[in-house]
Parts: C-alpha cells; sequence; structure tokens
C-alpha cells in the first residue's frame, strides 16, 4: 500500500522533510501548505498550496506538521477532525493544556500521532539505549546533556527551553526509561526577547538518576553531548557526528596507600563504537510510515510521550522564574 502525505508549513524543517518524504518507499509525497506569499510555488517537484482546506481535499493518509509551534493545536485539531493521521514536529503544542486536547483528540478518532523528536534516531543514542538495556553500565548515577550553539532566526514563538531543551527532557526519559520527579532551573534573558535564551536545569529521575542539562542559543559553536554515567562506567554521545564512546571503569589496582584509600573509580580502558550511520530524519519517517501501516506506535514518540516533555519543560520555565534577578 502507498500512503499520501504532505507537509504543512515550509520552513527549514519543512523543506527537510518534503525531501525525505519525496525519495521514501511506499510513499507519495503529494506537496505543501504554506500561505505565506514568499515561498516559492513548487518543493520537490510538488506544488506549494496556500488554502488549507484545498490542500487536505488531496486525499492525503497523514501529514507532517512544520508550522510554527503556535499553530500546533490549530492545525492539528483539522487534521483529527479529517482523519488524517500527522507527525508533529516538536514541541508538540505551545502548552500542556494545548499538548493534552491534541491528545484527546487523536485518541477519539483512532489515529496515529506522533511527535518529531528527532534525537531519538540519532545512530549513538540508539546504539546508546541499547547498550543500557543490555547492562552495559549497570545502575544509572547520571545522565547530563550539553546543547548549545548561535541563536536560530526561525525561532519567534518559544524559549529555548521548549525548543531545545525539550530534545533533551525526551531522550533523556527514553535512553534510561525513567520519568522526571523533580526539577529546577536557573534561566537568562540576555538577547533582549521574551523568552529566555539559556538554561541550566538539574532534575531527579524516577529511579535516582541525577539529569542536568545545558541549553543555550548564545554559544558561538554547536555542541550536542549526552553523557551517561553509570556503576561499571560512562557512555558519552557526540549527536553532530553520530560518534559513542564507552569510557570502562579501571580495574588496576594502586599499590599507592594515599591513594588506594579513595573508594572510587579509575580510569579504564576507551571504545569507540563503529555504528551504521544512517540520516536520523529519514529513520524517523520510516518508523512514523510503518505505524501508520500497521497501526504498533511503539517505534514512535507518541503524542502523550511528546506531552510528558512539555509538561516538563513548562516546571522548567516555571522554576527559572521565580529564580530570575533581572
Amino acid at each position: 500500500m502507498t500512503l499520501r502525505a504532505g507537509v504543512l508549513g515550509l520552513g527549514v524543517m519543512g523543506r527537510h522533510h518534503s525531501r525525505v518524504l519525496n525519495s521514501l518507499p511506499g510513499v507519495e509525497f503529494v506537496g505543501v501548505y504554506d500561505p505565506a506569499e514568499t515561498v516559492p510555488e513548487f518543493i520537490e517537484g510538488k506544488p506549494v498550496v496556500r488554502e488549507l482546506e484545498a490542500f487536505l481535499d488531496k486525499s492525503l493518509d497523514y501529514c507532517v506538521v512544520a508550522t510554527p509551534t503556535v499553530y500546533h493545536l490549530e492545525v492539528g485539531r483539522v487534521l483529527a477532525e479529517r482523519g488524517i493521521h500527522a507527525l508533529i514536529e516538536k514541541p508538540v503544542a505551545s502548552d500542556a493544556e494545548s499538548s493534552r486536547e491534541l491528545v484527546t483528540l487523536f485518541a477519539a478518532a483512532g489515529l496515529v500521532g506522533g511527535v518529531g523528536h528527532i534525537e531519538r534516531y540519532n545512530p549513538a543514542l540508539q546504539s546508546m539505549r541499547t547498550r543500557i538495556e543490555d547492562g552495559l553500565l549497570g545502575e544509572i548515577y547520571q545522565i547530563a546533556t550539553r546543547r548549545q550553539g548561535p541563536f536560530p532566526g526561525r525561532i519567534a514563538d518559544v524559549g529555548v527551553i521548549k525548543d531545545l531543551g525539550t530534545h533533551d527532557i525526551d531522550l533523556t526519559a527514553w535512553v534510561s526509561q525513567q520519568s522526571y520527579v523533580t526539577v529546577n532551573a536557573r534561566t537568562a534573558f540576555r538577547s533582549g526577547r521574551e523568552h529566555e535564551d539559556m538554561v541550566v536545569a538539574i532534575a531527579t529521575l524516577s529511579r535516582g538518576t541525577i539529569a542536568t542539562h545545558t541549553v543555550n542559543w548564545l554559544t558561538p559553536f554547536k555542541e550536542r553531548t549526552t553523557i551517561v554515567t553509570g556503576a561499571n562506567g560512562a557512555l558519552v554521545a557526540d549527536t553532530l557526528t553520530a560518534d559513542l564512546t564507552y569510557f570502562e571503569n579501571g580495574l588496576v589496582q594502586s599499590s599507592w596507600p594515599g591513594v588506594a584509600t579513595f573508594r572510587g573509580v579509575s580510569e579504564g580502558d576507551v571504545t569507540r563504537f563503529a555504528l551504521s550511520k544512517k540520516e536520523p530524519l529519514r529513520t524517523e519517517h520510516e518508523t512514523f510510515r510503518d505505524a501508520v501501516l500497521s497501526g504498533d506506535t511503539s517505534g514512535i514518540v507518541t503524542l502523550e510521550q511528546g506531552m510528558a516533555a512539555v509538561i516538563t519543560a513548562e516546571k522548567l520555565v516555571a522554576d527559572g522564574l521565580t529564580h530570575r534577578l533581572n
């Protein structure tokens, strides 16, 4: 069966989604909806339609929602009413209430709803989760993420926590298979916008793991790092390069009395895993396509999971504001 799919919104991510859909086996890419006069008339050889209802009349099986976040609920409601499955870019909605409404709408309509938390499909993080499940690290003590870089001009309606921080919230919960219990945050507003552009967050997860997130739009270089430390060592994932490295606790015993009395860990072997590196966005689309065909949503980021990330993000935003000095 060939599925007919389209994209709503022709920003940066909309263009990437269009590219992948146009070459995805089992999918016929129909085109894009975007009302802006500044976008081209065609993308990937397919038309850009200015009217939403006219676009949805094209017998679509599913759509990718790549509009600004503030429109996700409005567009999602229309898709649910039309019986069209949806892959919604993250964050799933602007706030927790809107996220819950999307969950309810798609569940009531019996539709597959997914969220574009693309980091889950990064080869380094997928390998990390598998190795953690296999017991490589033993008990997980700490997860630390760093997601820093310059300000992206495409973002106007949310702060760095909901735009970028939701990536780390979702991947941390997914990699560890734990939920967030407590969160604290310190935020900064350095670029003259109404939303925060920097956050340092600390959290406790449901099995006692400590999590820290450093996220900002104010660093003149890109960094995307996830470090998981456990009883047996640490896994370090660089999602920019899709590299995964294992730092094993050392087994060498010290005969120096002053050092030997310290009951901690020492440096051991370092292993950089050889991974098959496939574009995460393509993997995300293949997984969502298969979910629409089979009804099995175990491989996608569900609307409920997207909502959980937004709820945690809102708690971080609120806590950050309570400690704001200016």
